[in-house]
């Protein structure tokens, strides 16, 4: 990530921490390449997601802010002046504690050399510049920082298992089998494939947080399935055997004769981990009502008429 973390999240630099995490949140949750492939939001959301890990680090962005690294982490080189000294023969920083006399640059090179007022300048003479951390050698060994990614999920996937593929947001992609009945909010934890650790630090680990879509006919209760079932107006009347679906495919089920709308009928261990499939019945009239069907319930009606609301509508 070039330029101003600050930026990246769209907050001021004195934003609090809880104010950091929410810009990321936010920004998450419409930029992450799972939801919005435009160029331009995957590019936002990869300067984001280093902008989130450099300033949620307080030692970071303390040093951020001091100016004493950049915004990829990476150690500042001090600016400084040439100055001829006659008592240094002309090295660069002279031999006085504040380097040449600039009060600015005294706490810079205390910091890249250990010198303090009143002591000696550590590395000269000795430990040589490589000694020096982060200026000119290397970098300690430094776990890897985590990622936490929104993982979407079909409802089938989900409650079944299975494979999917998700995109990294330093580019790539990432193979993740979904555990079988995952739900909705769940974290799934991947060791080890967060961003790799400096040296010799083990890479950080995935958070993934699993959104999963909605199905256009099943409905998910904890471990149980729920399906509005349509039946025809002959299968209410005279029953019979119907294909249901389920999670893991079709099923007959037997429809009893004399069925109603609403009428639940459940179907043992259909659901998700063991639970059960609970099916409402529907009776869904014919697109078409024709004479013949008009004729034979007209003298029905006068034979067998009914009333299904009779109490409803008498008073108290």
């Amino acid at each position: 990530m070039a330029g101003d973390p600050y930026s990246a999240l769209g907050v001021a630099r004195g934003a609090s921490a809880a104010e950091i995490k929410k810009a990321y949140r936010r920004i998450v949750k419409t930029d992450h390449p799972d939801l919005n492939q435009d160029p331009a939001a995957v590019a936002r959301f990869k300067a984001a997601t280093a902008a989130y890990d450099l300033l949620k680090d307080d030692e970071q962005r303390r040093r951020f802010d001091a100016g004493e690294i950049d915004g990829q982490g990476q150690q500042q080189a001090p600016q400084w002046r040439q100055r001829q000294s006659a008592g240094a023969g002309g090295h660069p920083f002279g031999d006085a504690p504040g380097h040449g006399g600039d009060p600015d640059l005294s706490d810079v090179f205390a910091d890249l050399f250990g010198h303090r007022p009143g002591g000696r300048s550590a590395g000269f003479g000795g430990a040589g510049f490589g000694g020096f951390g982060g200026f000119g050698g290397a970098r300690a060994d430094q776990r890897g920082h985590d990622l936490r990614l929104a993982l979407q999920v079909d409802f089938l996937t989900a409650a079944r298992g299975g494979p999917t593929r998700i995109t990294l947001p330093q580019g790539g992609t990432l193979d993740v089998n979904i555990p079988k009945g995952v739900r909705d909010g769940q974290v799934i934890r991947l060791r080890g494939k967060g961003e790799p650790g400096t040296g010799r630090g083990d890479p950080g680990d995935a958070h993934l947080e699993v959104r999963v879509t909605e199905h256009p006919q099943f409905r998910r209760e904890g471990d149980d399935i729920h399906l509005i079932l349509p039946i025809t107006l002959d299968e209410a009347v005279l029953g019979g055997k119907v294909a249901a679906p389920t999670i893991d495919g079709p099923v007959n089920l037997t429809i009893p004769r004399g069925a109603t709308s609403g009428q639940r009928l459940r179907l043992r261990g259909r659901g998700v981990n063991g639970g059960d499939q609970h099916v409402e019945l529907r009776i869904a009239m014919p697109p078409k009502i024709d004479e013949g069907l008009a004729a034979f319930f007209e003298t029905w009606r006068r034979e067998n008429a009914y009333d299904p609301r009779k109490g409803m509508t008498e008073g108290p």
